[in-house]
């Protein structure tokens, strides 16, 4: 377990997270712990791989062979008891390029696509760059945690074309029931909606909670699902840009490839290849350990905040993911006041709540998946600063 506790200089690195730190929050001096990137090493078997494909020296065109659709579809099984065949994967450089992707294809300028916030960023943006209207089902909090709002959900689903599930949800840290998960493509089917389903975090799922592939529910649900994945958070890959897209229907699958050579998508760079077949082929044993410092980070995060701040912060329950959502509220601060404390007086680089829709104002996002050194300096300089409020 060593590895995840060596405290690595990422500075210098063209790091987004580390070297853009006066860009994104005008200040040099704050501990960064805002984008899903970790600070950890990759897997050896990916820095492996990577090495001796250097070592080679060419770095021609790389096509994606069957063994590689093989490792990508056993750990798809494997992980998740889904059993995909591999002439239903698409590939394309990350999430986001496949979202837009399914977006373009399956919708028109106009059209209504619902989010459930507080959502990933990203979302509002595809849909209103691409001139298609923002339709929200605000997830229900009761302080503790979140469920969904399956009421305003069905009256929605009658106005929209497409629905961009996130699972496990990113900021709140959800894994959506079995129940849940029904009851979703049981409207989706009713109401004819297309989902796009954004299951990037499927793999950092904690003991107790399972993710269910949303395509996996139902024979219809298959066919109207179009599911984006990728070893980048799972495997800490993100800056190799490779991720797929799993689509069981035909004629959307060739759709989805016309579009992507329109685009210009026609094959990922070739590290990127070598490093998601030498994750999925060798990554396991690596990630089961990381799973273990998460879950050690997030108790250790959740129990100094909540003991240490008396009541002024409070962490929701995760069930996924290495980012903790937490309570600001009752500092008693605007929302914008709350972003310059984090930064000016916490002196921590934190994602604004906001960012993920009004429903996360007051709300903070923490990156804990970083050594325990790097977390307990973070953990200091915030709690040191809400104590420090009059």
């Amino acid at each position: 377990m060593s590895q995840f506790q060596t405290v690595h200089n990422r500075e210098q690195t063209r790091s987004m997270k580390w070297d853009n730190r006066k860009a994104i929050f005008n200040s040099e001096e704050v501990l960064p712990m805002w984008v899903a990137d970790m600070d950890f090493k990759a897997p050896e078997a990916v820095n492996n791989a990577l090495k001796e494909r250097a070592q080679h020296g060419i770095y021609g065109y790389t096509v994606i062979t069957e063994d590689i659709r093989n490792n990508v579809t056993n750990w798809i099984s494997l992980k998740h008891g889904w059993d995909v065949e591999t002439n239903w994967l698409s590939f394309s450089p990350g999430v986001i390029t496949s979202l837009h992707i399914a977006i373009q294809t399956f919708t028109n300028e106009g059209d209504n696509i619902l989010i459930q916030t507080p959502v990933y960023t990203p979302f509002f943006n595809l849909i209103k760059n691409g001139n298609r209207q923002v339709v929200e089902n605000a997830l229900k909090y009761d302080g503790k945690t979140y469920t969904i709002d399956f009421d305003d959900l069905e009256e929605k689903l009658k106005t929209v074309k497409a629905f961009i599930l996130c699972s496990p949800h990113n900021p709140v840290g959800r894994v959506w029931t079995k129940e849940e998960l029904t009851k979703i493509a049981a409207l989706c089917e009713q109401h004819d909606v297309l989902v796009f389903s954004d299951e990037i975090h499927a793999d950092l799922v904690f003991d107790g909670y399972k993710h269910i592939p949303f395509a996996s529910i139902s024979e219809e649900a298959r066919e109207r699902t179009i599911t984006c994945m990728s070893p980048t958070k799972t495997f800490n890959l993100a800056g190799l840009q490779a991720s797929y897209i799993v689509t069981k229907n035909n004629q959307m699958r060739a759709k989805i490839n016309a579009e992507l050579g329109l685009q210009g998508f026609n094959m990922l760079n070739t590290m990127g290849v070598i490093a998601l077949d030498a994750a999925y082929a060798n990554g396991k044993p690596w990630l089961d350990q990381l799973m273990k410092v998460i879950e050690a980070n997030k108790l250790y995060a959740t129990t100094r905040i909540e003991n240490e701040t008396n009541g002024k912060l409070k962490v929701i329950a995760s069930e996924a993911t290495y980012l903790l959502w937490v309570d600001c509220h009752e500092l008693g601060l605007t929302d914008k006041e709350l972003q310059a404390f984090m930064i000016e007086q916490a002196k921590v680089g934190l994602n604004a709540g906001s960012s993920y829709g009004t429903e996360g104002e007051n709300f903070m996002r923490i990156n804990i998946a970083c050594p325990k050194a790097t977390l307990q300096e973070g953990l200091d300089r915030i709690i040191h600063a809400v104590n420090a409020l009059a």
